[in-house]
């Protein structure tokens, strides 16, 4: 798995939470990534946290999910649930401690679902990994394509944004995302019909472009890689991007 940046070790604090955490009902693996990687955002789709036993009592109020003979919990106990991650989509990972399930609470459905993860019960941060990768392949009906990665939560990143305007004879994003992996070879490509990740382990971050958008394209790195990142966008300036 390729780690974008350098992880940014547990407090003692963090520790202390984790460590309260039923090991017998979490998911394989859990804790040993979030030791060893710290939180931060998986293939760009879950984003692994610390367990926040806070985050879904107000939940248990609103009637976001039907509870017939077929939920796994009553709408009572998603006051008892712990979250462990969340979707970019907004769907929740959770643990429901009195039943030691592993739920998945959908922001766009009406159920909750109980997941039995088919995985060895080898504990170390590669599996942690599978896992997710399985419950993708469950909740989106297909495995996820491309490539690996794991983005941690610093707290010391920066960004920079430009365009690419359109015009006659102009790039296409496309066209330069092309140049720039032969400008600048990457350490990893993550490429898709919507958008291209160049990674770079001297930003510590990437180059982003926008293929659904068209023009957008950023320089995600951090701050200490303030060099690197000046060089990538002298060279976006010059191919005519201009910054926002």
């Amino acid at each position: 798995m390729y780690i974008v940046s350098q992880p940014k070790l547990l407090t003692d604090g963090q520790k202390q939470r984790l460590s309260q955490v039923n090991a017998a009902i979490t998911p394989p693996g859990y804790i040993h990534f979030l030791q060893r990687f710290g939180v931060g955002t998986y293939r760009g789709w879950m984003n692994v946290q610390l367990p926040d036993p806070e985050v879904l009592k107000p939940f248990a109020e609103y009637d976001l999910w039907e509870h017939d003979e077929n939920s796994p919990i009553t709408q009572q106990q998603i006051a008892q649930c712990v979250a462990i991650g969340t979707t970019v989509d907004g769907d929740f990972l959770a643990l429901h401690p009195p039943t030691s399930q592993l739920l998945w609470l959908p922001r766009h459905a009406e159920q909750i679902e109980a997941l039995m993860l088919q995985i060895s019960e080898q504990e170390d941060e590669e599996t942690y990994a599978l896992a997710l990768d399985e419950i993708y392949g469950r909740m989106y009906g297909s495995g996820r394509e491309g490539a690996i990665y794991y983005e941690p939560w610093t707290g010391s990143r920066d960004h920079k944004f430009l365009r690419l305007p359109p015009g006659e004879g102009q790039l296409s994003l496309e066209e330069l995302s092309g140049m720039c992996r032969l400008a600048f070879p990457p350490d990893l490509i993550e490429e898709s019909l919507y958008t291209c990740y160049l990674f770079y382990r001297e930003l510590g971050g990437y180059v982003r472009f926008n293929y659904a958008n068209g023009q957008e394209t950023a320089i995600i790195y951090e701050k200490d890689a303030g060099q690197m990142c000046s060089m990538r966008e002298q060279w976006l300036l010059s191919k005519g991007c201009q910054p926002i």
